[in-house]
């Protein structure tokens, strides 16, 4: 048996009256605001009526007072994972809208498709991918929840989905305690008559085929939407 379901969980709204982008930065904490966004977080959650076995957090301060609620909510001791942290990013302790207007900083915009600036998607991709698949195979049933940063959310939803890294970061859809699930399928069989399923392989004979086993994105919430129009959302990489 393993995990039922994946939730990626954001943090709330970080207390950043500068406009700093903070990425891993010591300090960045929520603000009161914040606290409420992570408490509509763990509400929303415990109000779906499902067991949830296990909680890991991102070592940065803001998720892991966003997580402290829902482990309230289910009486879970939160583990950190790394691999679930903020990226690296070259901008981190500027106010972006100065940075971009300094020539200094321009080499680090020359490829936005890696990006040049920070951690490349590919490998935020692949330290998602292994912290979700481990997060499923961590439990014997019930659900875990990871509490992390937009960004890596945002690529584990564009991996599942299989679409390509390159976006516009205005465009993600990843709002402040927002609520990404995922779910493991495994693709059926085929009949050995017909032809062969794209998805399916074989066994070292070359005859049996095997059932993949993949991940599917089953269900995106904002339980803090009402209070968005009132938050800042400015530091994030």
């Amino acid at each position: 048996m393993v995990a039922s379901q994946v939730h990626l969980v954001r943090h709330g709204e970080v207390f950043n009256p500068d406009g700093i982008l903070y990425g891993r930065l010591p300090g960045f904490g929520l603000s009161k605001l914040g606290h409420r966004m992570a408490q509509s977080a763990a509400d929303e959650l415990s109000s779906r009526g499902r067991k949830v076995s296990a909680l890991r957090v991102s070592p940065l301060q803001r998720t892991r007072e966003s997580a402290a609620p829902i482990a309230a909510a289910f009486q879970l001791e939160p583990l950190v994972d790394e691999r679930i942290v903020e990226p690296t990013n070259h901008f981190e302790g500027t106010v972006m809208k100065r940075a971009l207007k300094n020539p200094v900083n321009w080499p680090f915009l020359v490829n936005p498709a890696r990006p040049t600036w920070g951690e490349a998607y590919r490998s935020i991709e692949r330290r998602m991918r292994a912290a979700i698949d481990e997060a499923f195979d961590s439990v014997d049933d019930g659900d875990v929840i990871l509490v992390s940063h937009q960004l890596p959310i945002w690529v584990a939803h564009l991996s599942v989905i299989g679409e390509r890294f390159w976006h516009d970061p205005r465009k993600r859809r990843c709002s402040l305690s927002s609520i990404t699930t995922f779910e493991r399928t495994t693709d059926p069989v085929p009949d050995a008559s017909a032809a062969p399923h794209p998805a399916a392989s074989a066994d070292q004979n070359g005859e049996t085929p095997i059932p993949v086993e993949r991940l599917i994105e089953v269900g995106y919430t904002e339980p803090a939407a009402d209070l968005q129009a009132t938050a800042r959302d400015v530091g994030a990489v």
